[in-house]
């Protein structure tokens, strides 16, 4: 089951790479190279190209490739050495993206952590990855007073009022370069740890290897050195990372929001003539809601992405004809092996899907027992490419639970999505694994159950979960945010949904919300829902 499926290219219909450098343009055509090797390049070629945008602030490639050389400097000074952990928790800033460059020129790796996790998980994170150093800003210091005695790295402020040496007094003097290091490809680039909301968080590793062949698959299609890439989400998200590092390894121009609000997006995007966003779906429902969103000049978009997140068809659809610009969605996870695009503006009978996997990985679809299933049967996608993440650090138990081994001895990562695979190579979701609901004997998928719901002219947005019953095991249940004005009734609401469900899936119950729960970087938080109907059961 491997139909033809396209590689990188443009989603606009031209070369994006255009204006490259010659030697860039033979260097990234390499089975290897480093995005620190790229972005010397860039300050060498075109040193007064603005790196990177944040609120009044920016700086040139030249001015940042000094600074990041200061930085490394003094990692080094402080016996930073190759495949030490140096963390960053702080929100985005021109000092935090300088900081990612230095730890790995210093030959180091980054384990950039989420100020949204509890003091007690960054200490915990912390200790886990071995962090030799801490760079925080006032905010995340304030958050982490608590278990300040707990943190055994060195501490670096990020601004006034954060704990630990000034940034400006600890970098080494202007000037200042570091030793040269040599990279090996399997050396840890960095640690991502996981969001969940419950037990301990994973480290997840990412080789340099494996970000080398992010960073060529889609310099081509949106990050040649005359983009602009806005970077919406927080920095320490994979989601943020698979913008920013092929923005930078291409010489385009970065504009940094701290803090995601959906009117300044806009007004970033018409001034500083955006080229390129990485969003997640409910970003790009809330600014496509924004009074005045048509009024906008976004004519500068060439295109366009969205991945982390379940993207709904007819947002998709509202996407592709109130906004310039070709639409990628791409359905991978931090964890890597399956890559699935849809150019949407190329396919639009194809919007229920995320699309085909791309020529660089192979995706199958497995039982519960393992075996590949045949086309249109769903399963389990598990997914394998050179976008791979080695393990979870310290967790070998929970490495070999991620993983799939095919009957010729091929390492895949299992993704935990049941999906098939259409006729046309298609990938068309259904749901989670550790999502569904298993009522009366029969498996149910919430997604289902939340498409049947969506359809309704009052609701905004909807969360199925499993609730337990004596009767049936579990039984679904439906937490729903209305539209700006909208008067319904929950039984109007469970009736409407159930009218075109199956018997074995109605929804026993609609609870109204004011918000769904999200992450950082807008992720339902199903959990949390869950918890709330534990806690009303105590």
């Amino acid at each position: 089951m491997a139909p033809g499926a396209p590689g990188a290219r443009d989603g606009a219909g031209h070369a994006l790479t255009k204006g490259i450098d010659v030697d860039i343009a033979q260097y990234v055509t390499q089975d290897f190279g480093t995005l620190d090797d790229l972005f010397k390049m860039h300050a060498a070629e075109r040193p007064s190209r603005t790196a990177a945008i944040c609120g009044d602030r920016q700086i040139s490639y030249a001015e940042l490739n000094a600074l990041v050389d200061r930085a490394a400097a003094a990692l080094q000074r402080e016996a930073v050495q190759a495949k030490d952990m140096v963390s960053i928790c702080a929100s985005s800033s021109l000092e935090y993206v300088a900081l990612f460059v230095a730890i790995l020129r210093a030959g180091a790796t980054v384990a950039p952590l989420p100020p949204s996790a509890t003091p007690e998980q960054l200490v915990t994170m912390l200790k886990d990855c071995g962090a030799t150093h801490l760079f925080s800003d006032a905010v995340v210091s304030s958050h982490l007073a608590p278990v300040s005695s707990a943190i055994a790295a060195r501490r670096v402020a990020l601004g006034p009022d954060a704990k630990g040496e000034p940034f400006e007094r600890w970098l080494e003097p202007e000037g200042a370069t570091p030793r040269s290091t040599s990279i090996d490809p399997d050396q840890a680039f960095n640690i991502i740890y996981s969001s969940g909301t419950t037990g301990t968080p994973k480290g997840i590793i990412h080789s340099h290897r494996m970000r080398w062949s992010q960073i060529v698959g889609l310099l081509p299609i949106g990050y040649g050195p005359d983009a602009v890439a806005i970077l919406a989400t927080p920095l320490y998200s994979n989601t943020t990372l698979a913008s920013l590092l092929p923005a930078l390894a291409g010489g385009a121009t970065c504009v940094l929001m701290p803090k995601f609000d959906a009117r300044r997006y806009l007004e970033l995007c018409e001034r500083h003539r955006v080229t390129v966003a990485m969003l997640v779906p409910v970003q790009y429902r809330r600014i496509l809601e924004e009074p005045g969103f048509d009024d906008v000049d976004l004519s500068s978009f060439q295109v366009k992405f969205s991945t982390s997140a379940p993207f709904p068809a007819e947002l998709k659809r509202e996407v592709l004809t109130r906004w310039p610009g070709g639409l990628i969605e791409i359905y991978s996870m931090t964890e890597g092996g399956v890559i699935c695009l849809l150019f949407a503006h190329e396919h639009p009978d194809k919007l229920h899907t995320v699309g085909r996997w791309s020529s660089a990985s192979d995706l199958k679809v497995i039982d519960d027992e393992g075996r590949v299933l045949a086309p249109g049967l769903a399963g389990e996608v598990v997914g394998r490419s050179a976008a791979m993440m080695d393990g979870y650090l310290n967790q070998p138990d929970k490495s070999a639970e991620a993983e799939w081994w095919s009957p010729e001895g091929l390492r895949y990562i299992r993704t935990g999505d049941i999906a098939s695979v259409d006729e046309d190579g298609f990938v068309t979701l259904v749901g989670r694994k550790k999502d569904m609901i298993i009522s009366g004997g029969f498996n149910i998928y919430p997604i289902d159950l939340e498409m049947a719901l969506i359809g309704h002219p009052s609701i905004e947005e909807v969360a199925v979960i499993g609730k337990p019953s004596d009767r049936w095991g579990e039984t679904p249940i439906a937490f729903v945010t209305l539209k700006e004005g909208a008067n319904v009734d929950v039984e109007t609401l469970r009736t409407y949904a159930n009218d075109s469900l199956g018997k074995h899936q109605r929804i026993s119950e609609v609870r109204i919300i004011d918000a769904l729960p999200r992450s950082a970087i807008g992720k339902v938080l199903k959990r949390e829902l869950q918890d709330r109907l534990v806690s009303e059961s105590k």
